[in-house]
């Protein structure tokens, strides 16, 4: 009888503190700098109408994004666990919202977004070595398996990893970027605005609009805070230095390019880097092809790892309050890690690999995903008003820098309801209407009982 009793009040184990600095920042800016890049600075070009108004959307769309990172390094370091979002609504008093931000990510973001990567690099796979569709989707699985035993194994190695897999994404952009200073050409700088494009501020305000998808992600890291060493020196200049460097880079890149390519060339390009590729000394096509089909691998790979990496943290967190089913709380004995929180994940992202239309189910709940960052950013005001709230580190300026970000975010919410009005408001309803009695049910089955053990 006493050995029960020991074993049911035991503590249940937690996550531990493992990563630093270079780890936190490959978290981050491994998930911000993705695919899009490669087609990113074409859509720039087009809405900001001239090659200075483009490279100057993405210096001041990179500083935009700086205020969104002040804000989750503030809130990160108020609440120094894992679990993100879900987090800072849960300390605002808004335990339904938070179980809703997490209900969505779980079903309809998190593991979709791990499936449509690891087919985006088998695709690009696909260019060197041509395979048929089932082959293709088999290399995915494997894919996913593969980085899913990374970081079931250890905290500490797939942070390595990870760090590792950052600098080996960015290092091809580096180097693209060395080739390309020599290959500009003033006349492409300082061309003539499109004809058929807006002028002023106006263009510009457009072209840091056209930026704000390539800044997505930075706070990815926030979802390990609880495994981040000294998280009030660690958090705050992780982030910041992710929203420089990315920034940094984009400027760069969309300098090269605009150098590079005449800019009409370039405001209608699908595929700017390649093109920008094509046009460097004693480079063909074929080569350039071959090139920015390796970078893309090598980029989606460090973006398909971060998200293994991070995503099961949610509901590791939601679980632990008892919001989501007990077992996801589960710390290995010997890996430290949410292990049966990432498997699960893994294995659902693994079967909407042979589901269709993914990108399109993806592209339905952006709407909402978007909604979501509108609101964390928005818990600061509820937030700092708590008597309990003391975060270790606090931003400048901070009700500013909160406005600012809502403000950003409130762009894409615009321009992706303008784009997707009906599929945006289904996702809405889908999400709320599955989400409310799911609430209920975990509430009722789990919630209770860990508020109750909370009391003892």
């Amino acid at each position: 009888m006493e050995s029960k009793t020991k074993h049911t009040s035991a503590p249940q184990k937690d996550l531990t503190r493992k990563l630093g600095l270079w780890a936190a920042v490959a978290i981050s800016m491994g998930t911000t700098i993705g695919s899009g890049i490669f087609s990113s600075i074409g859509e720039v070009a087009g809405a900001a109408g001239s090659a200075s108004l483009t490279i100057l959307a993405f210096l001041i769309g990179g500083m935009l994004n700086i205020p969104a990172n002040l804000v989750y390094a503030e809130m990160a370091t108020a609440y120094p666990e894992n679990g993100g979002q879900y987090v800072y609504f849960r300390e605002a008093g808004l335990r339904p919202v938070a179980f809703w931000c997490g209900w969505i990510s779980f079903w309809a973001t998190d593991p979709p977004s791990i499936s449509i990567m690891a087919l985006a690099i088998v695709n690009y796979l696909n260019y060197f070595i041509p395979m048929g569709m089932w082959a293709l989707k088999s290399l995915a699985v494997v894919l996913v398996l593969f980085f899913m035993f990374i970081h079931l194994r250890s905290v500490e190695g797939g942070g390595k990893f990870q760090t590792f897999i950052t600098f080996f994404k960015i290092l091809p952009f580096f180097l693209l970027i060395a080739f390309g200073l020599f290959s500009i050409k003033g006349s492409n700088l300082s061309a003539a605005p499109l004809s058929t494009a807006s002028t002023g501020l106006v263009a510009l305000f457009a072209g840091v609009s056209a930026t704000t998808w390539s800044f997505d992600g930075m706070g990815a890291v926030c979802y390990m805070t609880g495994e981040i060493k000294n998280p009030k020196r660690t958090m705050p200049r992780a982030l910041i230095i992710t929203a420089i460097g990315v920034t940094f880079l984009y400027v760069l890149l969309s300098t090269v390019s605009a150098g590079v390519l005449p800019f009409e060339k370039l405001a209608n390009s699908s595929a700017p880097i390649a093109e920008t590729a094509e046009n460097f000394p004693l480079i063909g096509g074929q080569v350039a092809g071959s090139l920015v089909a390796i970078m893309a691998i090598i980029v989606i790979i460090g973006s398909l790892s971060s998200c293994i990496m991070f995503q099961p943290r949610i509901e590791y967190a939601m679980a632990k309050d008892g919001l989501w089913f007990p077992a996801f709380a589960r710390v290995h004995d010997k890996w430290e890690t949410p292990a049966f929180s990432i498997v699960v994940q893994c294995a659902y992202a693994i079967a909407l690999i042979f589901a269709s239309n993914l990108t399109d189910l993806l592209g339905y709940f952006t709407l909402v995903a978007l909604i979501k960052n509108f609101m964390t950013f928005a818990m600061i005001f509820r937030l700092r008003r708590k008597k309990d709230y003391k975060p270790l580190w606090k931003m400048p300026a901070g009700y500013f820098m909160a406005s600012i970000a809502m403000l950003v975010t409130g762009i894409l919410i615009w321009s992706t309801f303008v784009w997707a009005p009906l599929q945006g408001i289904i996702a809405a309803l889908i999400s709320v209407a599955t989400g409310i009695p799911a609430y209920l049910y975990f509430e009722h089955k789990y919630g209770l009982k860990a508020k109750a053990k909370e009391l003892k």
